[in-house]
């Protein structure tokens, strides 16, 4: 699942290969969430028709195309074409896996697990920009791929993990009932899924937001250069992936409830200490408590959807993952509000709502 965040590291360097405009480049990320949109719900209901186990190969199959695509090229439409391929291959993958992974773990094991999973997906985060930038700088340039051998490395790890897969055999439950995407939209007519919902949307729109404006903050703020502040979303990664690991610990022991309770609380005074504060360390303080307490509010509220439907797990998934487009809307309404107040405590205002709503979704999360 980690491989689409690779798109972040490798939008820069298709920029500066194909000296691209920067509206040129950002398209690439944006249609990671594009295809998030579309195939979330439509995934929910082809595992209705060909099991979940299928759905994920397919999905690692359409991931290990996009990767060796740029292995042969990288022009401009090129890279599209192979970028599309991966954010549709993520958005069929995070759909099919969740759903799978119930197959195999218990109702009081499955936050704990979905969030060790989030943390071994970080790992490839961290990893994209370091491979790119050795193969960029070492002997890769003289075999005709340098940065670009990134993708010849995950493609490898692609196709063991189709390998390790198919020969693992997993009893999965009966098919759910046959549906359309309307009875899936139909799903968000239920309360709490609704809520789940919309706790995915502020999930996503908090962890992307961050990303986008910590380091702006040290850059208004205490006069840092780009390449110095870039640290900030380093560290906001840091303490999410340090948070994915041990929450998958404590959940084996601590109710969702109260640690999910913690999370938002942590974010809280987060949001207060980034509005209020002009120091390195208050700042710094404040970006990786939004970094650990984020880290477990997906696994938490995806795990209480899919065990409050069990009979519509995978429409129920497709759903959740179609709330990652909420990775779209805050960042844009935070750049809006940060254009309107001349500086970023209009956008840090903005986080503050996602983080309200998940305090109020304390209230309505199951004790179990």
């Amino acid at each position: 699942m980690g491989f689409v965040d690779l798109v972040g590291t490798a939008s820069n360097y298709v920029q500066k290969d194909l000296d691209l405009t920067d509206s040129q480049a950002n398209l690439f990320p944006s249609l990671v969430f594009f295809w998030f949109l579309l195939f979330s719900v439509p995934t929910g209901i082809l595992m209705n028709k060909i099991g979940r186990k299928n759905t994920v190969l397919i999905s690692l199959a359409v991931t290990t195309v996009s990767l060796i695509i740029p292995i042969f090229g990288e022009g401009y439409y090129t890279m599209l074409i192979a970028f599309s391929l991966l954010g549709i291959g993520n958005a069929i993958m995070q759909t099919s896996l969740n759903p799978l992974v119930t197959n195999l773990i218990s109702g009081d094991k499955l936050a704990s697990t979905l969030t060790f999973g989030q943390f071994v997906k970080a790992i490839a985060s961290f990893l994209a920009p370091i491979i790119a930038a050795w193969a960029a700088t070492t002997y890769m340039p003289t075999f005709g791929l340098g940065w670009r051998a990134l993708f010849v490395i995950y493609a490898i790890v692609s196709l063991l993990s189709i390998s390790a897969l198919a020969a693992t055999p997993i009893a999965e439950e009966r098919p759910d009932k046959a549906s359309g995407i309307l009875e899936c939209v139909k799903l968000l007519g239920s309360p709490f899924i609704l809520l789940c919902f919309l706790g995915i949307m502020c999930h996503v729109g908090i962890d992307v937001g961050t990303n986008t404006i910590a380091p702006k903050i040290l850059m208004e703020r205490l006069g840092f250069p780009l390449e110095d502040a870039s640290f900030a979303t380093g560290l906001y990664f840091i303490f999410r992936t340090v948070g994915c690991f041990l929450g998958a610990f404590i959940l084996r022991y601590m109710s969702p409830k109260l640690f999910f309770a913690i999370s938002a609380f942590m974010m809280l005074a987060a949001v207060a200490i980034l509005l209020s504060c002009h120091t390195l360390p208050l700042i710094y303080t404040g970006i990786a408590l939004v970094g650990f307490g984020n880290s477990n509010i997906f696994s938490i509220i995806f795990s209480q959807a899919l065990l409050a439907s069990p009979k519509e797990k995978n429409e129920v998934s497709g759903l959740m993952i179609m709330g990652l487009f909420g990775g779209t809307i805050f960042p844009l309404a935070m750049g809006y509000a940060s254009d309107f107040t001349g500086n970023q405590i209009g956008a840090i205002a903005v986080m503050c709502i996602p983080v309200v709503y998940l305090l109020y979704f304390i209230t309505k999360i199951k004790k179990a």
